[in-house]
């Protein structure tokens, strides 16, 4: 074994012994804690001979697993109290988790309604004797940073929506991160029962002096059969952050799932979502933007399964890329032989701003159905120099020009929101990045 392997491999266990009596959960928790660990250490941080992570080799960008922060003290939450005012938007209901661990204080648990139920990942695990609760932390896949995260989770949102209930507020999870050189890990798990209506925003922040931190967020999501889900996630991290954030997503029959994704902020991000539209007639769409510069780099990998027939996805990412950013959109198609008349679309398209910007984009079909229609295609390039021309001739500087243009590239990815208020949000984020980028 390679010297620098045995010393990663050494410290990641360092870290995990330390944690261990402060993860919530005995008996088979603990038991699915520990087989978690040793398989994420069997193979060690995801580099770029595992063919998901060929762009994004967490060996050269991550390095090592920092130690679990410590639990937030006064101090921690007054700088987390700050970030969350700077993030939360009105009307939403505000669900906080500062370091890795649900902030009830800075929470509004009391301002849910009929029918929705908000505990903590560490209450439930910690509480409950059903086996049914192991769930909450068992890996349902193979990805090595998910079973880290099984492994070292100390807390996350448990959110269960009741059959027919329409939430007219947005839930708003906002994790803040106050510890610097330290890593959080949180998972979170949503159910939203037949026939309800719900969005979900998920925002990544930190304090002002909050720096080279890690995050490791898993979200486990059922949307049950003709309901409707909208999840918005807003990645704006420490410009020396690294945040790997997965989320693993059941979708019933005539359910409607949106999703968007928007990165712009963090030296190393990467959104991994793997959807299986399980019923027969679910819907979805997935929207994603990496806004980057500097020589931040963006990953979005998105692996939607059709298992079931007469199931439609739309996928549509746009990535703008400055100074010597690296954006990275993967996106795998599935059809299973039980797929027939699936519908599937995957567009990537990404606009370099500079010399050194990179993008590099990979769709994915895999067919084992004979009745579908799939289809998917990449381009990237830089901005129109005649219409920069036309622009300029009109009056507009060459910095308005070029923000002009690049909010109507990015148009028809953020016109995907379905909610109007979380539109104007995320329409809100990319003016805030052309602003800096001048």
């Amino acid at each position: 074994m390679p010297e620098d392997k045995a010393n990663a491999e050494r410290a990641v266990g360092n870290v995990f012994a330390a944690a261990h009596g402060r993860l919530p959960g005995a008996g088979r928790i603990a038991d699915i804690r520990a087989r978690a660990f040793e398989a994420y250490k069997r193979v060690g941080l995801p580099h770029r001979r595992v063919e998901e992570w060929k762009y994004t080799d967490l060996r050269v960008l991550m390095r090592d697993v920092l130690p679990l922060a410590q639990q937030p003290d006064a101090p921690a939450l007054r700088q987390a109290q700050a970030a969350v005012e700077q993030a939360a938007f009105e009307g939403a209901i505000k669900l906080v988790l500062v370091d890795g661990m649900f902030a009830p204080d800075l929470s509004d648990v009391a301002r849910l309604g009929k029918g929705v139920d908000v505990g903590t990942l560490r209450e439930v695990l910690e509480t409950s004797t059903s086996d049914a609760m192991a769930g909450l932390v068992l890996s349902t896949t193979a990805d090595a940073m998910i079973s880290l995260n099984t492994a070292m989770a100390t807390d996350g949102v448990v959110m269960t929506i009741a059959e027919g209930r329409v939430l007219r507020r947005p839930l708003h999870v906002i994790h803040v991160a106050t510890a610097s050189s330290a890593s959080h890990f949180t998972r979170s798990y949503l159910h939203l029962g037949d026939g309800a209506h719900a969005t979900v925003v998920e925002s990544f922040v930190s304090a002002e002096t909050a720096c080279g931190y890690q995050a490791n967020n898993v979200t486990i999501a059922l949307v049950g059969d003709q309901a409707s889900l909208s999840h918005l996630r807003v990645k704006a991290d420490a410009a020396d952050a690294v945040n790997i954030s997965s989320e693993i997503i059941a979708v019933g029959a005539k359910a409607k799932l949106n999703l968007f994704n928007m990165i712009h902020s963090g030296a190393v991000s990467r959104y991994q979502g793997f959807v299986t539209l399980a019923g027969k007639g679910a819907e979805l769409a997935v929207n994603g933007v990496n806004l980057l510069r500097e020589t931040l780099h963006a990953d979005t990998t998105l692996v939607v399964d059709h298992a079931a027939p007469h199931c439609v996805s739309r996928q549509n990412f746009r990535a703008v890329v400055d100074g010597a950013g690296r954006s990275v959109f993967q996106g795998r198609i599935i059809a299973r032989p039980a797929a027939q008349k699936t519908d599937a679309k995957l567009t990537m398209r990404a606009l370099l701003l500079s010399d050194q910007a990179e993008a590099d984009n990979k769709p994915e079909l895999e067919i084992s159905a004979d009745d579908v229609n799939c289809g998917h295609g990449a381009t990237s390039g830089g901005l129109d120099d005649s219409l920069l021309f036309y622009l300029g001739a009109r009056g507009l500087s060459e910095n308005d020009a070029q923000a002009l243009l690049i909010q109507a590239f990015l148009g028809e990815a953020i016109e995907g929101i379905a909610n109007e208020n979380l539109r104007d949000f995320a329409i809100a984020q990319t003016e805030r990045w052309l602003k800096a980028r001048r």
